[in-house]
C-alpha cells in the first residue's frame, strides 16, 4: 500500500539522510491544559507568526533571496503552540529535501524548527549539462529494467528540474516521472532522480503506493452508509464527509500519472432505487462498493474524531474511491493526482477484492503523509511511509469495532486467499514472518523494498502498544520478540496513535529516516505526556527493542 499512487503491495527506494534534531529547547514543557478557544491562534494568525519568524531566522533556516517557500500544513494545539510547514523553492525550481517545520509558542514566539536537511542551497547555475530528452531516456531504461525487460506499451517520461537536497550537497537534478502499461494493461511507474550535470542516476522509486442507507459488504456484514438522493435515486456519495463518493470503474485500466494522461478509468457513481446495497457476494458489484465506502468513511472518523483531522487534507474535502479496476488487478492505491482509492477485484487464487478495511485505511493514510510529512517513498523514510499507513490501518480496524472483521495487528488478513500461502500480508507482532520484512533495525534497512523496511516501525509500533512476548488479543495469538533480549510493556493503541500521529504531522519530514523517526515520537511523547513520563520512557524502550537508538 503506498506512494504518489502508494500501493499496498508495491515498491519504491530513496537514500533518507535524516532528519535534522530539533533544538534543545524545542517545547521542552509539555502541553499547557487547553486555552479557551476564543483565546487560540487561528490559521491565520499563525501564518502571520510564521511569516515573522522566517524573516528573523532567515540565516538559520538556510533561507535566501533565492529562495522562496510555500505553506503545506498548518497545525494549532489546544494550548495555542503553532506548526506551519513549508516547501522551499530555489530559484523557482522545487528543493527535495527543502522541506521544514517552525514550532511557535502561542503569543508566536519562535521555538526552533524541524528541517529535513541542513544544507546550504546555492547552485553556480540552474542550466542543466544533461538535456531533458537524455534524461527521459535514462527514466525510461530505468523503468524497463525494474520491470524485468516485460515489453511496456505507451511508454512516456516526464522530466522536471529541480533541487537535490537529500543526498548529500545539494545539486541540480532532473526528476522525472515515467509511466506505462504492462502486458496486462496494467499501469506501472517509476521515478528517477538523474545528476543534471553527468548525466548519473542519484536514485530512483516506483510511484505507484498501493496496499493491497445500508449495504452488505463482502467483509463487514451490514454496514451503515450516508447517501445522497437524486430525484428518485440514491446516490453512493456521502454528504456529511466532504462529498466522499464511490464509483465504478467498469474493469478498466488507466494511465494518468503526474500529469502525464492516456486516459482515466471512469468512476460511475453507483446508485440504488431503495438504498439497501450490495448483497455480500461479489455477484452483485455494489458489493464491493459497499466495503470501499464503509473503509473511507470510517477512515475520515477515525483521524476527525481521534486526532481532529477533517479529512485527509484536514480542509473538509473528500476523496474517492474507484472499485472494480483492472482485470483480476492484485493491488489497491491512493494516487495524489486525483485524491481518490483504487481497488483491484484479485483474481480470485491469491487475493479477492482488495477493499477490506485496513486497506483502505492504510491507503487513505498514504494521503495523510503526503500533506504533512512527505515521507520520500524510498529508503529508510519510504519504510516510515508504508509503516504509517500499516500503523494506521490497523488503528482504523480497532477503531470500527466490527464484529465481522475484528481489530488486528494483521494487515490485508481479509483479501488473502489459500494461494496466498499465508493468512495476511503483513505481520506486525513479527515482520519477518512474511518471508521478508525486517524485525530489527541494521545500515542496511534503506536498501530494501520499502513494504519490507517498513517492518522496523510496524515491529515498534506493536510493541509500544501491546508489548513483548506471546499473548492473545481479541482472539488472535501474537509472540513479539525483541531484538535486545529486553521485555517491554505496552502502553496501548490509544497512546501509539496519538503519539504517531503527532510525530507524522508535526516532526517528521520528507528525510525522516530511523533515527529522526525515534526522536520525533519522543518529542511528540514529551509534547503529550510529559518528558520522562511511562510513555515517554515506553518509546524508548520500544525503539532499542528494534535496534533503534
Amino acid at each position: 500500500m503506498s506512494r504518489t499512487r502508494h500501493h499496498i503491495r508495491g515498491s519504491r527506494r530513496l537514500a533518507a539522510t535524516g532528519v535534522a534534531a530539533t533544538a534543545a529547547t524545542l517545547l521542552a514543557a509539555t502541553l499547557s491544559p487547553a486555552a479557551h478557544a476564543a483565546d487560540r491562534p487561528t490559521r491565520a494568525t499563525a501564518l502571520q507568526h510564521a511569516a515573522s519568524a522566517l524573516a528573523a531566522h532567515a540565516t538559520s533556516l538556510g533561507l535566501t533571496s533565492a529562495q522562496d517557500t510555500t505553506v503545506r500544513d498548518v497545525i494549532v494545539d489546544k494550548d495555542g503552540t503553532q506548526h506551519v510547514r513549508y516547501d522551499r523553492t530555489y530559484r523557482d525550481l522545487p528543493v527535495l529535501g527543502g522541506d521544514f517545520v517552525v514550532h511557535l509558542a502561542s503569543d508566536g514566539a519562535y521555538r526552533g524548527a524541524s528541517r529535513a536537511t541542513r544544507s546550504g542551497v546555492s547552485l553556480a547555475s540552474v542550466t542543466p549539462s544533461v538535456p531533458a530528452p537524455k534524461a527521459a531516456d535514462i527514466a525510461a531504461h530505468a523503468l524497463r529494467a525494474a520491470n524485468l525487460g516485460d515489453t511496456l506499451r505507451k511508454l512516456k517520461a516526464k522530466p522536471e528540474l529541480v533541487v537535490d537536497a537529500l543526498h548529500g550537497t545539494p545539486k541540480l537534478a532532473w526528476r522525472t516521472n515515467a509511466v506505462a502499461l504492462d502486458p496486462a494493461g496494467n499501469p506501472v511507474a517509476r521515478t528517477v532522480l538523474t545528476n543534471a550535470r553527468t548525466g548519473a542516476q542519484i536514485d530512483a522509486w516506483d510511484t505507484l503506493e498501493t496496499a493491497t442507507g445500508d449495504g452488505q459488504s463482502l467483509y463487514g456484514g451490514t454496514v451503515p452508509l450516508e447517501t445522497t438522493l437524486s430525484g428518485s435515486t440514491y446516490q453512493l456519495t456521502d454528504p456529511t464527509r466532504g462529498n466522499t463518493y464511490t464509483g465504478d470503474a467498469a474493469n478498466k485500466t488507466d494511465l494518468c500519472i503526474f500529469g502525464i494522461c492516456f486516459s482515466r478509468a471512469p468512476a460511475t457513481v453507483f446508485t440504488d432505487a431503495d438504498n439497501h446495497w450490495g448483497s455480500g457476494t461479489t455477484a452483485d458489484r455494489s458489493s464491493a462498493a459497499v466495503d470501499a465506502q464503509y473503509g473511507t468513511n470510517e477512515t475520515w472518523d477515525y483521524y476527525k474524531n481521534v486526532h481532529g483531522r477533517n479529512g485527509i487534507a484536514g480542509d473538509g474535502k473528500g476523496s474517492y474511491n474507484r472499485v472494480h479496476y483492472g482485470s483480476n488487478y492484485n493491488n489497491a492505491f491512493w494516487d495524489d493526482s486525483c485524491f481518490c482509492m483504487t481497488y483491484g477485484d484479485g483474481d480470485g487464487t491469491t487475493f479477492g477484492p482488495l477493499v477490506a478495511l485496513d486497506v483502505a485505511g492504510h491507503e487513505m493514510t498514504h494521503g495523510v503523509t503526503s500533506k504533512t510529512a512527505g515521507l520520500t517513498y524510498s529508503g529508510e523514510s519510504g519504510g516510515l511511509n508504508e509503516a504509517t499507513s500499516d500503523i494506521f490501518g490497523s488503528l482504523v480496524e480497532w477503531y470500527a469495532g466490527n464484529a465481522s472483521d475484528p481489530g488486528d495487528y494483521l494487515i490485508g488478513e481479509e483479501i488473502v486467499r489459500s494461494g496466498f500461502g499465508r493468512d495476511a500480508l503483513r505481520y506486525m507482532d513479527k515482520p519477518s514472518k512474511d518471508g521478508n520484512s525486517a524485525d530489527c533495525w541494521s545500515g542496511s534497512v534503506g536498501n530494501l523494498d520499502v513494504h519490507y523496511s517498513s517492518g522496523v516501525a510496524n515491529h515498534f509500533a506493536y510493541l509500544l502498544a501491546e508489548g513483548s512476548g506471546a499473548k492473545t488479543v481479541n482472539g488472535v495469538s501474537y509472540n513479539s520478540p525483541t531484538c535486545n533480549g529486553s521485555a517491554v510493556t505496552g502502553i496501548g493503541r490509544d497512546k501509539l496513535g496519538k503519539i504517531w500521529y503527532r510525530a507524522l504531522t508535526v516532526y517528521m519530514t520528507s528525510s525522516t529516516n530511523y533515527a529522526g523517526a525515534r526522536t520525533a515520537t519522543l518529542n511528540a511523547a514529551k509534547d503529550l505526556y510529559g518528558s520522562g513520563s511511562a510513555e515517554y520512557n515506553a518509546v524508548a524502550a520500544a525503539w532499542s527493542a528494534v535496534s533503534v537508538g
